[in-house]
């Protein structure tokens, strides 16, 4: 897949704003300051796109990125910051909840984790939340150059482990290499084109 033009379509603050479109959407999902941004930008070649911040929960609203005319880039906010007071987490909740629960065009669900931490509590729920809702979903592991190479290949099984499941798709990602970008890219295609 070839990324030719992407935009902000719409940023979206409230369940009653999210838009209705003819366009299927693949969304990006985790905590607070996991890379979703950077992964963002390197996957559509364009590192002014989604606002990259060292401060966690920059992102406030549910971005649509219309990619090539055809298909969404969804950026939902970040879980699990603890310095966010707690009505906007409560309303980031129901924000990523009302998204997740009612788009009939969604069509898979990148589940970010920090490969330096592994999946948390709140991933956890995530994933337990994606399958009781049959939501298609592939983890990808970020920041991925940070790791020693002993760690390297351990990852995948940490991850399998932390989340009791050996069928879960893993994808090593790292923005800064771009190890990862073509696998990502492979599976949006997949996701949008089904």
């Amino acid at each position: 897949m070839k990324v030719k033009n992407v935009e902000l379509y719409k940023a979206v603050y409230s369940p009653e704003d999210l838009p209705q479109t003819p366009f299927n959407e693949v969304a990006f999902v985790g905590r607070s300051n996991v890379g979703k941004s950077s992964l963002l930008n390197t996957i559509v070649n364009n590192f002014k796109l989604a606002r990259v911040s060292s401060e966690p929960g920059k992102t406030r609203s549910i971005n649509f990125y219309l990619v090539n005319q055809k298909f969404f880039l969804v950026d939902l906010p970040g879980y699990g910051f603890a310095r966010v007071p707690l009505r906007e987490q409560k309303r980031w909740k129901e924000l990523i909840e009302s998204y997740l629960k009612g788009r009939d065009r969604l069509k898979g669900i990148f589940l970010l984790i920090d490969s330096r931490v592994g999946p948390t509590e709140k991933d956890k729920q995530m994933k337990d939340w994606l399958d009781f809702y049959s939501i298609p979903y592939v983890v990808i592991a970020t920041k991925v150059d940070k790791l020693k190479s002993s760690e390297r290949k351990k990852l995948e099984e940490k991850v399998r482990r932390a989340f009791k499941d050996d069928s879960v798709r893993i994808v090593p990602f790292s923005s800064k290499t771009r190890e990862g970008r073509e696998q990502v890219l492979k599976i949006l295609n997949n996701w949008v084109s089904s």
